[in-house]
Formats: structure tokens, C-alpha cells, sequence
């Protein structure tokens, strides 16, 4: 990012009563040299299901949720990093673009379970459909060797994120909703999908944006992720493309209005309620 967008995504940040930055997405060969990434592990491939090869008491027991990595790069103000061996968890693997197809065992663990084995956690009705809908969304395979977020103020001049996460509640975030269809034209602008929270911060965007569409993706509802985010928090991802295009032109829009002012009186109410008016987070 230039010098030009930091200072316009201040302003941006102020306007919409923001005072936490968004988190860049890329991926990149070139490692963090600072930052939170989950232990090593071994990846739990098809292949190694199929030979009764996955030490998934060993899995599970360094489960470390994407979300939760990413959280505590955002309270530090630092990067958090994932590859094929610091994936954090079979579903984080999967969603990052680090393993396909899913293994059977998290099939089933994600949907129904296995009776008498294994309890399920019931996001989608059966191991048959969570099939169907994992093959649809078919995350694209990472183009690098590492997925990496950060703040937006860590990328140096020459470097740009493939995508733009923030972290708001409702009132700001009708801002950002708002915007995303002032700088588009296009009424379905933002879409909310279904997937993990680490799904619908990076797969989902993507996977519009390959397809040469230029939307927004509404995040934040995967139950099992909601203590990585602040009480009232969704996330809000969008492709670098919109993020330039809002810094451009949100300072023409309905932000500039006294519509808008009334809004940030209930974001400063919305602070208070929180306790996060006076030390700023």
C-alpha cells in the first residue's frame, strides 16, 4: 500500500467510527519474521485416512482455530501465518487451500457424526451434503506457501493484499455495507454465505473474485469461532479492488451526510456500551 491509501484509510477509519484497523490478506512464499502461527503438525490428507495413517488423538489435541490466530494478531497488532504444517486444524487446512479433498473423519465430525464412535457438531444435516457443499465451494489451492494476515499499516509500499478484512459491529458496518454498493452499483454487493469464519474472511471472496465478481462477503456466524471475535463483532471481507475503490470515493457518498452523523452518535453509544470510548479499542 502507498503512502496516498494509508492516509485516505485513516480518514475512512474515523468517518466510520473505527478505531481497529483491517487485517490484509495474502499469500506469499516469503515467511512473517514476527507474528502468531499454530504448532507444526502433520497434515491429515485423503490418502493418509485411507491407509488408517492420522494420529487424530494428536489433531485434535493442537487444535488451533484460524480465528484464534488471527485474533490475537489483531490485539497485538501483528501477522498470523498458516501453511501445510502450521494449519491449526483440519478445517482451517481445508479453507486456507492447504488440503483437498476434506477427510472423511472431519466430514462427518463437521455434519452428523459417527454413532457410537464420534459426536458430531451438527453444521449441516449429513456427511452426504456437507460432501456436495464442500465440493462446490472447492477452495482454491494456495498459490503460495504461506496465507498470511496483517495489518493493513505492516504492508510496505510495493506490497498489496489479495483481500481486506475488517472487524465491526452493526453500526459502522452499515457504512461499509452502504459503501461497498455506492462504488459498485450492484444491489446483491454483499453476500453471506455459508462456511467457517476463516471460510467466509478468505475462501468465499476468492473464490467470487476468480470468478470476476466483485462482491463482499459478510462473515463471522460459524458458532465455534464466535469467542475469536468481539461481542456484536461480524467481519466484513472484501477484494483489494473495492477496498481501493472505497478509499476513493467514499468522501462523495452518503458518509459525508448529516444522515450519517446521526449514525455515528449511536457508534460512540455503542462504545460506551462497551467500555471501549475511552481506551480505544
Amino acid at each position: 500500500m502507498n503512502t496516498e491509501q494509508k492516509e485516505k484509510l485513516s480518514l475512512l477509519l474515523q468517518t466510520l467510527g473505527l478505531t481497529e484497523e483491517p487485517m490484509g490478506i495474502l499469500y506469499s512464499d516469503e515467511k512473517p519474521a514476527d507474528g502468531f502461527s499454530p504448532k507444526a503438525m502433520d497434515l491429515p490428507t485423503r490418502e493418509k485416512e485411507q491407509k488408517n495413517e492420522i494420529d487424530w488423538q494428536a489433531i485434535f489435541g493442537r487444535f488451533s482455530c484460524v480465528m484464534g490466530n488471527i485474533w490475537r494478531a489483531r490485539k497485538k497488532g501483528k501477522a498470523a501465518f498458516f501453511d501445510e504444517e502450521h494449519f491449526g486444524c483440519p478445517g482451517g487446512a481445508f479453507w486456507l487451500g492447504f488440503l483437498k479433498p476434506q477427510t472423511e473423519t472431519i466430514i462427518h465430525y463437521v455434519s452428523s457424526g459417527i454413532p457410537d464412535h464420534m459426536s458430531g457438531e451438527f453444521y449441516c444435516e449429513s456427511p452426504d451434503k456437507l460432501r456436495q457443499i464442500f465440493d462446490y465451494i472447492d477452495p482454491r489451492p494456495a498459490p503460495k506457501r504461506y496465507c498470511v494476515v496483517k495489518p493493513l499499516s505492516l504492508f510496505e509500499e510495493n506490497q498489496e493484499p489479495e483481500l481486506v478484512a475488517f472487524f465491526v459491529r452493526p453500526e459502522s458496518l452499515c457504512g461499509l455495507h452502504q459503501l461497498a454498493a455506492f462504488v459498485t452499483n450492484d444491489p446483491e454487493v454483499v453476500v453471506s454465505p455459508w462456511g467457517a469464519a476463516c471460510g467466509n474472511l478468505v475462501v468465499w471472496p476468492l473464490k467470487y473474485k476468480e470468478k470476476g465478481m466483485n462482491k463482499a462477503v459478510l462473515g463471522g456466524w460459524d458458532p465455534s469461532a464466535r469467542k475469536f471475535f468481539k461481542t456484536d463483532e461480524l467481519s466484513f471481507s472484501i477484494p483489494f479492488e473495492m477496498f481501493g475503490q472505497m478509499l476513493d470515493r467514499f468522501e462523495d457518498s452518503f458518509l459525508k451526510t448529516k444522515t450519517w452523523e446521526t449514525v455515528r452518535k449511536k457508534i460512540s453509544r455503542s462504545k460506551r456500551a462497551w467500555g471501549e470510548e475511552q481506551n480505544g479499542n
